[in-house]
């Protein structure tokens, strides 16, 4: 296995041709690595934001003596909620603060209901305050379980961008208002600031904690295997349709890649070689080469014009 693992870095690159299409399946590990927030230096179980994961087929040359690797999908994978993004924000109309970030949400529910401990409210405050207040804590320790290694991790489409710096105060409306700009001003500045970026890359991810499979924007293709720390449900499995049929192959990597690099390879994530086990099903265990502590089951439904069995 190390033998071909180090081999791939070094092989050309070429274009699946497209066919019928292939729907891929992919349940990673929870030791799957995370993106890292933005400007943080990537830690234990991260890679660095700037790049993306990319799914390769592998394909042997007649003589055996080189390969191929062939672009399938690039993908990233992020924690659903990423305090430190500025437009990790509320939207829509059903929320009390549109544009407000999401870390300020119990504060600011704080400062208008008057109310900073819901077991023991002053005197005169309202049922609905209380609940409204005791509701705003529930959903920021949610979000706490929510976040870093031990959250829900999604796989989503991969962008290259970025937001736009952050303005200096709550008055500098050269950026994107700081996370403790509270007032109306401040939160509609911001949500328009977002939904603007949103609008102009639409594959770039910004989760949110209130429906998880529902990003603000990009898309999510599901989750890594896991637990939800809220409700202790498991979660898991990722799938993606493709153009290219995926039949044939001698085996499938993914490479971590910087999103500046234009060339195949990277660092080799993961490897393994298929099996058949029924026509048009092709299932491979991928592990990492090198420890083999970092695993993912992929299962690639080929062809699938012409499949009359699975579906």
């Amino acid at each position: 296995m190390r033998v071909i693992a180090t081999s791939l870095l070094a092989l050309i690159a070429g274009c699946v041709d497209g066919f019928s299409g292939s729907n891929i399946e992919l349940d990673f590990a929870p030791e799957m690595p995370v993106q890292a927030s933005v400007g943080a230096t990537p830690g234990m179980g991260q890679v660095d934001a700037a790049s993306h994961f990319t799914l390769y087929a592998y394909q042997t040359s007649p003589d055996m003596t080189t390969g191929s690797l062939y672009a399938v999908t690039t993908f990233e994978i992020h924690s659903v909620v990423d305090l430190s993004s500025p437009c990790f924000i509320d939207v829509g109309d059903h929320v009390p603060y549109p544009g407000l970030h999401v870390s300020q949400y119990a504060a600011k529910v704080e400062q208008d209901t008057g109310i900073p401990d819901p077991s023991n409210p002053p005197a005169g405050a309202s049922q609905a305050d209380i609940e409204l207040a005791a509701t705003a804590l529930k959903r920021m320790a949610n979000i706490q379980a929510l976040v870093g290694t031990t959250g829900i991790h999604a796989v989503t489409s991969a962008s290259a961008g970025n937001y736009p710096p952050l303005a200096s105060d709550c008055t500098d409306t050269s950026g994107i208002p700081p996370p403790t700009c509270t007032d109306t001003d401040s939160n509609a500045r911001r949500l328009a600031a977002c939904q603007a970026y949103w609008k102009s890359d639409p594959n770039y991810y910004e989760g949110t904690d209130r429906v998880l499979t529902s990003p603000l924007n990009g898309v999510s293709h599901g989750m890594v295997d896991g637990e939800n720390p809220v409700n202790l449900s498991p979660i898991g499995g990722a799938g993606f349709f493709v153009d290219a049929n995926l039949a044939g192959f001698d085996g499938y990597a993914i490479y971590v890649q910087p999103d500046s690099q234009t060339t195949p390879g990277g660092d080799l994530l993961l490897f393994g070689t298929p099996t058949t086990p029924t026509r048009g099903v092709t299932h491979v265990d991928l592990a990492s080469p090198s420890t083999g502590l970092i695993t993912a089951e992929l299962a690639i439904f080929s062809n699938l014009g012409d499949d009359n069995v699975q579906f």
